[in-house]
């Protein structure tokens, strides 16, 4: 009988002193999809490592130094953070690695690919409440035909908000395929990819959801693909 194919290695990034609690989520998730998870700081940045697949966590807001724009507030930035993340991303781009962005995630990843971001969503809210939240209390429309609509499987469901920025102009071959009720920009994916997706909210804390679940085992399911194709 031939030998089983190792589960597939999916790299896991956070920053070195917060968002231990949804990184652990993550890899519980995934873990449980079948997955070996290797988690990525600036501290540990790992990066001769080479991954199946990338998730990009959620945390601090983004530099707007990174898509040339001057600060409009002043939250906490981790610059770090930021340029371990943006090598990671850069790199699973060109390798073509299955990736999933998270809150943060999903907008440096847009970034990346030359978007910008609104720095504050507070003005932008009309219909939804500005309070951030893990439980579900935003609606979210989910574009027809969309890879997100084929993993969470209805067009309209509930989500979480922990949040100050959001995706303003959409990075090169991205798509918005879900948005909330005030229009902003909650998903993103990339058609052209095996599987490229940032979504706004926190899926991690959702877990007891299976449409939720479906996320990160969709991103397991692509790096096992990965590795079969490659595998001598």
């Amino acid at each position: 009988m031939a030998p089983s194919a190792p589960a597939p290695l999916i790299a896991v990034t956070g920053g070195n002193r917060s968002g231990h609690a949804p990184r652990r989520l993550v890899a519980l998730a995934l873990w449980f999809y079948g997955a070996r998870v290797v988690s990525i700081t600036p501290k540990r940045p790992r990066l001769d490592m080479e991954p199946d697949a990338v998730v990009i966590t959620g945390g601090h807001d983004v530099d707007p130094v990174l898509y040339a724009a001057a600060p409009e507030v002043h939250p906490r930035y981790d610059r770090e953070r930021d340029r371990l993340e943006s090598t990671v991303i850069d790199r699973a781009l060109a390798l073509g690695l299955p990736m999933l962005g998270i809150c943060r995630g999903a907008q440096l990843l847009n970034v990346s690919l030359g978007g910008s971001l609104y720095q504050e969503l507070r003005s932008r809210r009309v219909r939804t409440s500005n309070r951030w939240t893990i439980l579900p209390m935003k609606t979210l429309h989910i574009a027809a035909g969309s890879r997100l609509q084929g993993l969470l499987g209805t067009r309209e469901t509930r989500i979480n908000s922990l949040h100050n920025q959001g995706i303003a102009r959409i990075g090169r071959g991205l798509v918005v395929t879900g948005r909330d009720l005030d229009d902003i920009v909650q998903a993103v994916e990339a058609p052209a990819h095996p599987l490229l997706l940032g979504v706004q909210w926190h899926p991690e804390f959702l877990l007891y959801k299976r449409s939720q679940r479906r996320l990160f085992r969709a991103l397991v399911d692509a790096a096992r693909k990965r590795r079969a194709v490659l595998a001598p």
